[in-house]
């Protein structure tokens, strides 16, 4: 029995309105798996998830799983992991996605209640609703439909949902030790990048590694009156201001000596695309050197994301003792986050102005991702996507990072990794509203059950 993509098309779209009105149940969830957040909202999401896969009818058991970080006794957010065993001779597949969910940020720069998912102009907005609820959604929707489509599914499938990837996957490492067996697979497929754009469909082939940490800068022992000493004394975001500004050339690319460059094929995309794909104001000029999407792809970068200084609204007239910040540093395909690490923080030692005294803590290092496209699976999943959107796939890189990719190849070193997603560039993903196309998140559902028809067709 072979499924044509009519037949597939047909299915998906008598069920794709409950599939919707499943994802923004999901999304009405705030599973916020940051420590300052509640929970017991990250508990229940991971029950809703279980719940769902259940309702399958593949597989035997559901887990509701949890290891303990890698860095403390604490156990990480719960993760919801099935298995159904292959045929003998058979592939096993695992399909992931994560239900946990960036903070919504600032309410007033919502359009509609983050946690009340609204359709407007053909997208669905919602914390999550993109970023990465719909990439469960493509799952639960095609296990659910394969059944209709073949004889037998003699597939082997395992579904691993994790509940922390947003606050950084602590459990991560552990988990793939803790339940290696159950998680054991011949192709791993992670839904949680993105398409080239609402009409192009892609594969997400390279990943930036990073290297973060918490960046402090001490040049006195108390504050001082700015007018009694400043002219004199060096204060502490003086400082650190000189020091940033080391990071880059003229230009804005990076100028630490150490951070790596390397090269990817980059398709057709222009300057102009990029300024209205991003937002740059029209005074503003992009930064760095060579092709624009390689800057993106293949060039490290360094970004202070956040910092603690007094806001405006509490500036008083006094020197800062002490300026602390997050450094995040995107780390090129070929170099590993260690190496990069390293090389940030001779820089930082060697180029921090009128001897301040600087200080490293909490670093987070995740290795970047290159994957062939030539194995039988990646051929598998770029056709049925082309066959999906009818239109070819784009093979393309991403500027973020998804470090757990790494550490899958790490543990399953034979497993086909490939990497897809329902984002688009204006899904605003950890942004105010963030949004879903929902003609995206059909077609991604129509390419997933393509995908998997055709592996339970033949043996590799």
């Amino acid at each position: 029995m072979t499924a044509s993509i009519s037949d597939v098309r047909s299915v998906v779209s008598q069920t794709f309105p409950q599939s919707l009105n499943e994802l923004k149940d999901l999304v009405r969830i705030p599973s916020v798996s940051w420590s300052s957040f509640d929970p017991e909202q990250v508990a229940r999401s991971a029950q809703a998830v279980s719940d769902l896969l259940a309702g399958t009818n593949l597989f035997e058991d559901v887990f509701i799983l949890r290891s303990q970080k890698s860095d403390s006794k604490e156990l990480g957010q719960p993760a919801v992991v099935a298995r159904r065993n292959p045929a003998p001779g058979m592939p096993t597949v695992l399909l992931y996605a994560h239900h946990d969910v960036q903070p919504p940020g600032d309410l007033a720069m919502w359009e509609s209640s983050p946690f009340e998912p609204e359709e407007r102009s053909g997208r669905l907005h919602g914390r999550g609703a993109a970023d990465d609820k719909a990439g469960i959604m493509a799952h639960v929707t095609s296990l659910r439909l394969l059944p209709e489509l073949v004889e037998n599914v003699e597939l082997g499938i395992v579904v691993f949902i994790e509940g922390e990837e947003e606050f950084g996957s602590p459990s991560f490492e552990n988990f793939l030790s803790d339940h290696h067996e159950l998680l054991a697979s011949d192709v791993i497929v992670v839904a949680d990048s993105g398409n080239w754009n609402t009409e192009t469909p892609a594969l997400t082939t390279t990943l930036r590694g990073n290297a973060t940490f918490k960046l402090t800068v001490r040049t006195l022992d108390h504050a001082l009156h700015s007018g009694m000493f400043g002219g004199a004394v060096p204060d502490a975001f003086m400082a650190f201001a000189g020091l940033v500004s080391s990071f880059y050339t003229p230009s804005g690319s990076v100028a630490v000596e150490g951070l790596h460059r390397s090269s990817v094929p980059t398709p057709e995309y222009s300057d102009e695309q990029m300024r209205e794909e991003s937002g740059v104001l029209d005074s503003v000029s992009l930064i760095g050197d060579g092709h624009v999407l390689g800057r993106l792809w293949s060039q490290p970068s360094i970004s202070v994301t956040g910092i603690d200084i007094p806001d405006v609204a509490n500036a008083s007239n006094t020197l800062l003792p002490s300026v602390s910040a997050r450094i995040s540093v995107r780390v090129a395909p070929g170099q590993s986050a260690s190496e990069a690490f390293s090389a940030i923080q001779q820089h930082i030692t060697e180029h921090i102005p009128f001897g301040a005294i600087v200080e490293f803590e909490d670093v987070n290092l995740g290795e970047a991702f290159s994957t062939d496209t030539s194995g039988w699976a990646a051929q598998s999943i770029s056709h049925a996507l082309t066959q999906s959107w009818d239109q070819e796939v784009v093979n393309m890189g991403v500027g973020g990072s998804i470090p757990f990719i790494s550490s899958f190849v790490s543990a399953f070193p034979n497993a086909q990794v490939l990497v897809t997603g329902v984002e688009d560039p204006d899904s605003r993903a950890h942004s105010p509203n963030e949004s879903l196309h929902i003609e995206s998140f059909e077609k991604a559902i129509v390419a997933e059950l393509l995908f998997l028809v055709d592996l339970n067709s033949k043996k590799p």
